[in-house]
């Protein structure tokens, strides 16, 4: 079969791929983009003697990638996807008899196994794009690996990525043969510009985009963060780059016929502009394209386990992403890949992407570990263990929804639930509404469908609203999405009578199963609600849900204490009683008081952080109220705290020594410190009882408490607060952005021959170099090279504004001063 397929830059290793999986069960191969890993490797092993009457599983991490890759490999063999190579999805698949390669998204992989743990009819299963990282790919692997130990040694599993973290992954495979396919298929020319400061990033890829088609030949990808961008970016260029270019976007909440329009080559004779977020950026290629724009940004999923919510953030990519969005320019020709950002920037990205199971909700994962039969994490091999927090708020979660028992193990409920295939608390929402309202089984199965697809019956905030456009759409995803809400109706019609629809069903009374931590009560106003987990969120007051006094949230964005609603329905106080009995409680409580940002206490009736009646009591002091204070710093974010000029450095300081030297300095973003608020914060606030009462020496010494021992001592060696010139004088270390900065005038600096550096020698500072009154003349991370190149120009500018002060020609052999040139010099 290899005769018969392209000869690409994989091609060359194929022999090797095949000896190592002839002799090995497990083998790693790393090829850049455009090097034919994902079509080619699959159809070369199909021949193999081993997979004789077994089939090639190939994982992909998205349903774009999926159908593209299938199509492709299809097409190589002159057939349609659903022959030798199919696909299988959600609502979508093309899967027959003569199938013999099935490509699959990773969640349906893990679905697979999970129903079939010997795999019997499979051969290989081939995990691509392991960088991504999905959690979904991780606990497939995890999976594929157990069930290879004990239960199909003759298993076959491949890990297949262009930016890989091979010493991870073989520690996790136990070091299997690595094949390394070299180079691209074609050069990429990378250029960097940066993105003026206070410019929205849109503007900056619009304003590029035109140099660009006017400058370059050959179609553009340009990727954005999300799809408001986008947006915004196809506004303002369609229409205006031409008649033979077309603009269009890339994204995941479109239609498949949209997303085929994108990846299609634009017709003879015209270009292509392909605005995208990072779905584009593997296992894909569009045709044509030669540029690449990359904003280096990209928009990920941030799960807090303390709301049991999850929000997006705009984040810079890692190092391994930048690589695979510019080679997406060398695919087909030689190309040019454009980064948004200074060239120095590039060592300050994160290596690699951080994996998704560091960052998510896991009460999927859980769930589906107890189907396993695991209950801890460490009986299963992952190449990065879920965080003990997350992973007990998600045990507790499906607890509380009757999914698993004391023992971590599978209720019938949970069994219940666990055929579904839907997130766990959709399912139990269905499985709770079979067992004991079945006349709206149907109703909840089609809510969770709608809850799980974007856009289908709609964008309305109202879920009401959505489900009724759900219900008259006719639209072939529609009618997938309907079969799929009756298949999920009739797994649990047997086990819990009839499954006709209600004549009326509501959302609201169904999804408070689902979210009975999201339950909301309107208040500050219209449109302002707080949720039983004590945030808040708010909608648009024009909206018709701004207006009820209760709300369930099905899904929200933002960060703490400034919450949007994207998804809810209307719910009243009598059917909340009826449906979750006991979630009412009456009693004493020790709150976090928003408003007033204190701890405070109160005898009240009440759902969660959602107060119906209530009297004050004595306010609380103590570690109770330190425990309090930390709950609320988790709602409120940590930009609430000050920490002062001391505390901020030291900070900004230890932050930067973790980006850089990584252990054992620890990481203190917001969301880490958020993390370990026990560790750092809590000991420390013996008898404060609100936010504003914080002092910042506390801070400063729970920052400090972090440190392992005698670190503290290194700190100052590392990352000094000051920088003391030739002439004596000390200046400030900045720390707060992505390098360090020394800002001082230039006439300090004389005599130094060498550049200034921290972190032991091996970190550069960026030099503000400035002029006697302190405004800016030059930024340099190469003192040296400014000496002996561009000073010369600065010299001549600088001697004409400040004659009284030392304009040497050889700057090196100067003597360093602060002061202006004596008078009579």
């Amino acid at each position: 079969m290899t005769r018969d397929l392209p000869q690409l830059p994989v091609s060359a290793v194929l022999p090797q791929l095949r000896e190592a999986l002839h002799g090995h069960n497990r083998a790693v191969l790393c090829a850049p983009p455009g090097a034919g890993k994902t079509t080619i490797a699959p159809l070369d092993l199909l021949a193999q003697p081993w997979l004789e009457g077994r089939k090639i599983i190939l994982l992909e991490p998205r349903r774009l990638a999926a159908r593209a890759t299938a199509s492709r490999m299809a097409s190589l063999l002159g057939e349609e996807a659903g022959g030798t190579v199919g696909y299988r999805m959600r609502l979508d698949n093309r899967i027959s008899s003569r199938t013999r390669i099935e490509v699959v998204t990773e969640g349906v992989f893990s679905r697979m196994i999970l129903d079939d743990p010997e795999l019997a009819d499979v051969g290989l299963v081939i995990f691509d794009e392991f960088h991504e990282r999905s959690l979904d790919a991780d606990f497939g692997l995890a999976l594929a690996l157990d069930a290879q130990s004990g239960l199909r040694e003759d298993l076959r599993i491949l890990v297949m990525s262009a930016t890989l973290d091979v010493e991870k992954v073989g520690a996790l495979l136990e070091n299997p043969p690595v094949i390394v396919s070299e180079g691209r298929a074609y050069p990429v020319d990378i250029r960097h510009e940066d993105r003026p400061a206070g410019e929205a990033v849109e503007q900056t890829v619009i304003r590029t985009v035109r140099r660009a088609i006017a400058e370059e030949t050959g179609s553009i990808l340009a990727f954005l963060p999300g799809q408001g961008e986008i947006s915004r970016a196809a506004d303002a260029l369609s229409g205006t780059l031409g008649t033979d270019v077309t603009v269009v976007p890339l994204y995941g909440n479109l239609t498949q016929k949209e997303q085929d329009q994108a990846i299609r080559p634009a017709p003879p004779g015209t270009r292509k502009v392909v605005l995208a977020t990072s779905i584009a950026e593997t296992s894909i290629t569009i045709d044509g394209v030669r540029i690449v724009i990359d904003s280096g940004l990209q928009r990920i999923p941030a799960y807090e386990p303390a709301t049991g919510m999850t929000r997006l953030e705009t984040v810079r990519v890692s190092r391994a992403s930048a690589d695979q969005r510019a080679g997406r320019a060398g695919r087909t020709e030689p190309g040019v890949a454009i980064r948004l950002w200074h060239q120095g920037q590039t060592a300050a990205l994160a290596a690699h992407t951080t994996p998704q199971i560091l960052a998510s909700d896991l009460s999927g994962l859980v769930l589906d570990m107890a189907a396993w039969g695991v209950a801890e994490p460490s009986a299963l091999c992952f190449a990065d263990p879920p965080p003990s927090a997350a992973f007990q708020e998600a045990r507790n979660l499906l607890v509380s929804l009757e999914a698993l028992d004391r023992q971590s193990r599978l209720t019938e409920t949970g069994k219940l639930m666990r055929k579904l295939g839907l997130p766990p608390r959709l399912s139990a929402m269905v499985a709770r509404t079979a067992l004991h309202e079945p006349a709206s089984t149907m109703a909840a199965a089609e809510l969770a469908v709608l809850i799980t697809e974007q856009g289908l019956g709609g964008n309305s905030i109202d879920l009401e609203d959505r489900l009724r456009g759900f219900r008259n759409d006719r639209s072939p995803r529609a009618q997938a999405a309907k079969g799929l809400a009756s298949r999920i109706a009739a797994q649990v019609a047997g086990e819990a009578g009839s499954r006709k629809p209600a004549a009326t069903p509501q959302p609201g009374p169904l999804l408070i199963h689902a979210f009975p931590d999201r339950i909301a009560l309107q208040r500050g106003g219209r449109g302002r609600f707080v949720m039983a987990n004590g945030r808040g969120g708010e909608l648009d007051t024009e909206t018709r849900l701004a207006g009820a006094t209760m709300l369930v949230v099905a899904d929200a964005t933002g960060r703490a204490g400034k919450t949007r609603i994207l998804s809810a329905a209307e719910v009243a106080r009598a059917e909340i009683e009826e449906g979750l009995p006991g979630a009412i409680i009456a009693g004493a409580q020790v709150y976090f008081d928003e408003g007033s940002r204190e701890v405070r206490a109160r005898r009240s009736t009440r759902l969660g952080a959602i107060v119906f009646e209530e009297t004050p009591l004595p306010r609380p002091s103590g570690p109770e109220a330190a425990g309090v204070l930390a709950e609320g710093l988790k709602r409120l974010g940590l930009q609430v705290l000050n920490f002062g000029k001391e505390a901020g450095q030291l900070r900004d300081r230890i932050g930067f020594l973790h980006r850089s030297l990584g252990d054992p300095w620890p990481d203190v973003s917001d969301a880490a410190l958020l993390e370990r608020l026990d560790d750092w914060f809590v000991p420390f606030q013996n008898d404060t009882r609100g936010l504003n009462d914080v002092s910042q020496t506390s801070l400063r010494e729970g920052l400090m408490a972090l440190l392992p021992h005698g670190a503290g001592r290194d700190l100052e060696r590392l990352a000094p607060t000051h920088f003391e010139t030739p002439a004596g004088q000390r200046h400030p270390i900045q720390y707060d952005g992505e390098e360090p900065v020394l800002t001082v005038r230039v006439q300090e600096l004389f005599g130094l021959k060498t550049h200034p550096v921290i972190g032991g020698g091996k970190l550069p500072l960026l030099l503000e170099l400035t002029s006697p009154a302190h405004r800016p003349i030059q930024t340099t991370r190469d003192l040296p090279g400014f000496w002996a190149g561009s000073w010369k120009d600065v010299r001549a500018d600088m001697r004409g504004r400040y004659p009284k002060h030392p304009w040497p020609e050889d700057p090196a052999e100067a003597a360093a001063t602060h002061r202006a040139k004596p008078r009579g010099t």
